[in-house]
């Protein structure tokens, strides 16, 4: 008979659990693969598989571990995984719990770095649409930076050099470490809420990425994108570019370049208004050279210097041309008559008159019409014959044919 113990699923489960947990090389591993079939679900926990040419491991990352995540795990991304293994009793299944996550061959905060700048990106952030412009001559400028740092300094030496009409304002912020992003945030938005300045100024000196990720934090980004006052951003050196640089306004090499560009050189402006006042003057000198000119020659002038004499020279032009008119008239109205007689002889000798006086008639019925066939005639016709000199009754015996 047999006498093996019977066991459970759960109490296999539960013992293979306690012989990989007692395991010290198991414990705490590193495991390099590629990301497949991640997820991450709304409780923050993210699930995933590692996978190599060979074989696969299947993964997961509990929200508290995945908070400290500076990147966003990907499908086909290669990492290194460092966390224990162990059996999730319910499913029976050995899977890696991770505890850090980073990317393998690339920092973990140059991948964040791309993958926030991409997102931005396709929102929309960086358009140059959307860049206001700075003001020429600010009146008060906002220092968003560490009052402590170097760079707050190098601002206000060289805003104050260049133009001291500006009021310059400092508000004092972290710029590095874990509060430094909700601290900028503020700070934007205060500024902006109370329309303390027409133009900000946000940065700091240079340092490593790691000293410089605030400025690289999503929330500093929207904060710029929304402010309605003109934003410079002035982050380490000139190699060194963050994500502000990208959404501000204007992007300055060094928080010393970003006062240069703020305001005007006092000296140039000072050198620029005596041009202008060159210019002017020469202006001025020749528009009064031409005018005194312009009345020399008006005083030279006959017209000025005798206005009656060119009235009298309009008289006798008036003179001359009533003289040419008359001349004219007279010459056209000759020719007219002449043109008339021509017409009235001609008019005369077709006159029906000329041929009654050489003897001929026109006899006319009693109703007007005239009688221009003998074959028309009739017999006790009553007709008028018209003469040169009248006219004379007359009735048709019989019509000669």
């Amino acid at each position: 008979m047999n006498t093996a113990p019977i066991y459970s699923v759960t109490q296999v489960n539960q013992y293979i659990k306690g012989l990989l947990d007692r395991d010290g090389a198991l414990a705490g591993l590193f495991v390099r693969g590629e990301i497949s079939n991640y997820k991450c679900y709304p409780s923050g926990h993210h699930y995933f598989s590692l996978k190599d040419a060979e074989g696969a491991i299947r993964c997961v990352m509990f929200r508290r571990e995945a908070a400290s995540l500076r990147f966003r795990p990907e499908n086909g991304m290669k990492v290194v995984a460092f966390g224990r293994v162990t059996v999730f009793p319910r499913d029976g299944q050995y899977q890696l719990y991770c505890s850090q996550l980073t990317p393998d061959g690339v920092g973990e905060l140059h991948i964040a770095f791309e993958q926030l700048k991409e997102k931005l990106y396709r929102e929309g952030l960086f358009d140059q649409a959307h860049k206001k412009p700075i003001p020429r001559f600010p009146k008060r400028i906002a220092l968003i930076t560490s009052a402590a740092g170097a760079a707050v300094r190098d601002m206000l030496r060289i805003l104050g050099a260049r133009w001291p009409l500006a009021e310059a304002a400092v508000i004092p912020v972290r710029v590095q470490g874990a509060e430094a992003p909700g601290e900028l945030c503020a700070a934007i938005a205060w500024a902006n809420r109370h329309r303390v300045a027409d133009l900000i100024i946000t940065g700091r000196g240079g340092g490593s990425m790691e000293d410089l990720w605030a400025f690289n934090d999503e929330g500093v980004a929207r904060a710029i994108y929304a402010s309605e006052i003109p934003v410079i951003s002035a982050v380490g050196h000139e190699p060194d570019v963050t994500i502000a640089d990208f959404v501000a306004d204007l992007r300055a090499a060094t928080p010393s370049n970003a006062a240069e560009l703020a305001v005007p050189d006092q000296n140039e402006i000072s050198a620029w208004l005596a041009q202008t006042e060159g210019r002017m003057a020469q202006a001025v000198f020749r528009r009064l050279e031409r005018a005194r000119k312009e009345l020399e020659q008006a005083g030279r002038c006959r017209a000025l210097r005798e206005p009656m004499s060119y009235v009298d020279d309009k008289r006798m032009l008036l003179d001359y041309q009533r003289e040419r008119l008359a001349h004219g008239l007279t010459g056209a109205l000759g020719r007219e008559k002449e043109h008339f007689a021509r017409l009235a002889a001609s008019l005369d000798a077709l006159s029906p008159l000329k041929v009654l006086g050489r003897g001929y008639a026109i006899p006319k019925r009693e109703d007007g019409t005239v009688l221009r066939s003998a074959r028309t005639a009739r017999p006790g016709d009553r007709l008028a014959l018209r003469l040169c000199d009248g006219e004379i009754s007359c009735e048709v015996i019989k019509p000669v044919r």
